[in-house]
């Protein structure tokens, strides 16, 4: 299907849902006209059409919190798109991961917005992810993951051999929660090594399921 088949609406745009292709994780709800949907799939980066404005907007040209664009796709009709995206930073203008953290069934920490939301620890994944992402810019003097960042690859390495090590000996110890706690420690700074060298989970999922084929 072209561009010009899918079925705009009478003002020329198209309702997008924007994805985190990692965790599933619905982000947003946006519009989008021809040209925001051209340079969208030009750029690899999420346009989106603002219909308070008026006007075509790049999300994070302004807050810095980036999306790559991994793919973009139309439903079965043809009037709804549906961008996949590696976001670099929070999705919501509130600074929330996604902009869907409201719960109308049950309050927000309640049984229901639990049974709604990824699991703990693909919400954990993406919560480092973005954050990581973020302190890029950040103060090397303020915050130890923009420092990590600022030093490069090879301090980054000797803390991912460090910490590796304190896994294997915390799994020797025995103890489930030390185990947890080192593997996490492990886990936050492999993140930081990905982000330095530009590398995603994306790149590294594709790897373990062409292992598993």
């Amino acid at each position: 299907m072209s561009m010009d088949e899918l079925a705009w609406d009478e003002r020329g745009l198209l309702p997008v849902i924007v994805q985190d292709a990692a965790t599933g994780a619905v982000l947003t709800l946006a519009y989008a006209n021809r040209e925001a949907l051209a340079n969208t799939l030009r750029d690899r980066a999420t346009w989106l059409y603002s219909r308070s404005r008026r006007e075509l907007w790049r999300k994070g040209a302004t807050s810095g919190n980036t999306q790559r664009v991994l793919s973009v796709s139309y439903d079965c009709d043809g009037d709804a798109l549906l961008y996949r995206v590696e976001p670099r930073g929070p999705a919501c203008h509130t600074g929330a991961t996604s902009c869907f953290f409201r719960a109308l069934t049950g309050d927000e920490g309640g049984a229901g917005a639990e049974a709604a939301a990824p699991e703990t620890f693909e919400r954990a994944v993406a919560h480092l992810r973005t954050t990581i992402a973020a302190r890029r810019g950040a103060s090397p003097e303020t915050s130890y993951t923009a420092k990590l960042l600022h030093d490069g690859v090879d301090r980054i390495g000797k803390k991912v051999g460090e910490e590796a090590t304190e896994v294997v000996i915390a799994a020797k110890n025995g103890d489930a929660r030390e185990i947890a706690w080192e593997v996490a420690d492990l886990f936050y700074h492999t993140l930081v090594l990905l982000e330095e060298r530009g590398v995603s989970l994306d790149d590294v999922g594709a790897e373990l399921l062409r292992r598993a084929t």
